[in-house]
């Protein structure tokens, strides 16, 4: 038996009670920015209803508020990992309970195991159970749901676990774990085997626990146990004495993986939607299968067969109408082209009907209309051409649940955002169905980088996936992101320090074709392409010239370049080795600095030349650096890592010499805001351990003194 983790309560009272002294701390309102695996609805409450976020944590519907309210933001450096959620987990009887499997690699990405997180007040606070392996939140095949909660006896939980680790079960709500020592198979499929990060060449193991509430009665353990298991050859499996014993049910369709699978315990069904990968990124055949628990048998009710030359695509998110079970709606896990589908049943799947079909083609006759006005950049800038739409209706939707108590009411997830509708059975009026993005409070972009320009100009962001925003108004979500060019990741972005305005960004996108970097002299607002140099493999790091004379790119493949005509042309910059970190002084327009592997490189001619500086016992690695506004030469470098040199370094002159910053004994980023009332140098903040304590610091005396924020 794995006893629970000895840090217990990890968790506060609400998310904004951490220390903050007096600061307020707010979300720069997106909304969304990332997939969205799963969504849970309790299934003895109305209304309350939970969401998980592969990277960004897991979030409680607020219908008071209209919002969805984060459950942990509390999770701090130590636990990192903590933030991917693999699974979510609702209690049916106790609906002050829930639970969450968190970690969010299997690999080396992530040092720390997975652990159960449990609370008994909806989030509010926690209490971990640590295992003795990863999760995988942010893995492939994370739209599947991996934790459950027995719906007659609440002390019993299930989690589907990865890596060949097979079923695990509580019995005293979450506190303890251990393996099911009698479930015979812990999944074989692997994405790729010849993967050698180990992203894609984990066993991605057992999968959705589900419960046929009928074989049980209140206080006493549910009897038919139905666990899908990531095994095209064996992909279903059952217990018919409360989980004591286990067998493969006869007759199980073969050559798919279930991704889903729900039990109608009205009529006795199960059904399941298959896919030949586990998503959520591909998959390129499946079906829809009913099995008859009285009967025994298995029956086909795809929308479309995976024999049929229709079939392009696999099945993910399932779920059922439990006020009207024989309704049950499917999505296509992925269809990058030209959407994903939607389809929908009334009659337990003899006969479907389907979000949108094609008329005289191209032309594409929707039952229904996106209203994306709350959150306008979901179009990505696109105006496509038939049948292909914008916004897109879905993709990556592995996530898809009808609220239990409303009909009408149904979310689901995509790669970008939360989408839902409350007028669900219009569909089968034949009228039109309006969705809308249902993520506000969800908040889980990847931040690669992030500019302030002085005075009262916007926010300019670096984001994954979604490129990044100009943020007119912190407060309001952005009406399009950074396009003409879009980089779907933006990994560097800099401005001109005395004329703002200018700005530079480096970025990759799904098209080859499309240049690494693109500039702007209107403050971000908009973008024009520039040229790249030969050889770029990946878009590195850029920094501009105080005034935006001079752009220096540390592109991936072709080492540093230097433009002084807006990115049109390129010249190799000297005396710098090849993928270098580059920035510039936010004072002299000649003077640029670079790091790479532990040594200090700076340039007084603009970026055509780099000499070495003398400064020695920097760290190697994981550095970033940036110097003060106002303030010539003056430099502060953070960086390193556990078995080397890591800390919080400063130069007053340029990068010649750097000096370590006492007190600071570990230091990841370093940046600059408005200086204290009186003092003439500028706030210095700091994401640092000091005194044994992780935080974000800020120093009001260039780095004398620290307080945590």
């Amino acid at each position: 038996m794995l006893a629970a983790a000895s840090l217990a309560a990890v968790g506060p009272a609400s998310p904004a009670a951490a220390e903050s002294g007096d600061y307020a701390w707010r979300n720069a309102r997106i909304e969304g920015g990332g997939f969205i695996p799963g969504v849970v609805f309790n299934q003895s409450e109305p209304g309350l209803a939970y969401a998980r976020t592969d990277i960004g944590g897991a979030y409680r519907w607020d219908g008071d508020r209209g919002r969805w309210v984060p459950l942990l933001d509390w999770v701090g450096w130590q636990e990192w990992g903590w933030t991917g959620v693999a699974g979510l987990a609702t209690d049916p009887v106790d609906p002050d309970n829930v639970y969450a499997a968190v970690g969010t690699y299997t690999n080396d990405w992530d040092p720390r195991n997975g652990a159960i997180l449990r609370s008994r007040d909806r989030g509010g606070t926690w209490e971990a159970a640590e295992l003795p392996f990863k999760l995988g939140g942010n893995m492939p095949g994370r739209g599947v749901e991996r934790l459950s909660v027995d719906p007659n006896d609440n002390s019993v939980l299930y989690l589907g676990a990865p890596s060949g680790h097979g079923l695990w079960r509580s019995t005293d709500y979450g506190e303890t774990w251990s393996e099911v020592a009698t479930f015979p198979n812990p999944g074989d499929y692997v994405q790729d085997p010849d993967d050698s990060s180990g992203l894609s060449s984990d066993n991605q193991g057992v999968g959705w626990i589900a419960f046929d509430k009928s074989s049980g009665s209140p206080g006493s353990r549910t009897q038919d146990v139905y666990v899908g298991v990531l095994d095209k050859d064996n992909t279903v499996y059952r217990s018919t004495d409360g989980g004591r014993s286990w067998e493969r049910i006869p007759g199980q369709p073969e050559g798919h993986l279930a991704i889903e699978g729900v039990v109608d315990h009205e009529n006795g069904l199960l059904y399941i939607s298959t896919s030949d990968t586990g998503g959520p990124y591909s998959g390129d055949s499946g079906d829809v299968w009913k099995f008859d628990f009285a009967t025994e048998e298995w029956t086909n009710v795809s929308p479309v067969p995976s024999g049929s030359e229709d079939n392009y695509f696999g099945y993910g998110g399932l779920t059922i109408d439990r006020q009207n079970p024989g309704t049950l709606m499917v999505s296509t896990q992925i269809s990058w082209w030209p959407d994903v589908q939607i389809y929908r049943t009334t009659d337990g799947g003899a006969t479907w009907t389907q979000a949108w079909r094609y008329g005289a083609y191209p032309e594409r006759i929707n039952r229904y209309e996106m209203d994306v006005s709350n959150a306008p950049w979901l179009t990505f800038g696109e105006d496509p051409e038939p049948p292909e739409t914008a916004p897109k209706l879905g993709w990556m939707t592995q996530a898809m649940e009808i609220d239990p108590f409303d009909s009408d009411r149904m979310l689901y997830g995509t790669g970008a955002t939360l989408y839902g509708t409350e007028d669900l059975t219009d569909w089968d009026a034949d009228e039109t169905v309006t969705i809308e993005p249902r993520a506000r409070g969800i908040e889980e972009t990847a931040v690669n980088d992030l500019a302030a320009p002085p005075g009262d100009t916007p926010l300019v962001s670096a984001l994954g996936d979604i490129g990044g925003f100009r943020h007119e108004d912190l407060g309001t979500v952005p009406d399009l992101m950074h396009t003409e060019p879009f980089h779907a990741d933006v990994t560097s972005l800099d401005f001109a320090e005395l004329a703002p305005e200018h700005f530079v960004r480096v970025g990759s996108g799904d098209d080859d074709s499309v240049p690494s970097i693109a500039v702007s002299s209107d403050g971000g607002a908009t973008w024009q392409p520039g040229q790249e140099p030969s050889g770029v493999t990946g878009p590195g790091t850029a920094a501009m010239a105080a005034d935006g004379s001079a752009i220096v790119w540390s592109a991936e493949g072709a080492g540093v370049h230097r433009s002084t005509d807006s990115g049109a042309s390129w010249s190799a910059s000297s005396g710098i080795p090849q993928g270098a970190r580059v920035q510039a002084d936010r004072v002299n327009p000649d003077v640029f600095y670079a790091h790479a592997g532990g040594s200090v490189y700076v340039s007084t001619d603009g970026g055509a030349t780099f000499t070495e500086s003398a400064a020695q016992d920097l760290p190697h690695s994981s550095v970033r650096f940036a110097a003060v506004p106002g303030n010539e030469g003056d430099v502060w470098l953070a960086g390193g890592s556990e078995d080397g040199a890591y800390g919080l370094w400063r130069s007053t002159d340029s990068g010649a010499s750097f000096e370590r910053v006492l007190g600071v004994e570990e230091a990841d980023t370093v940046g600059f805001g408005k200086a204290k009332p009186g003092s003439a140098y500028p706030a210095v903040y700091t994401s640092a351990r000091i005194d044994g304590q992780r935080g974000i610091f800020r120093s009001d005396d260039a780095g004398a003194t620290w307080t945590r924020v």
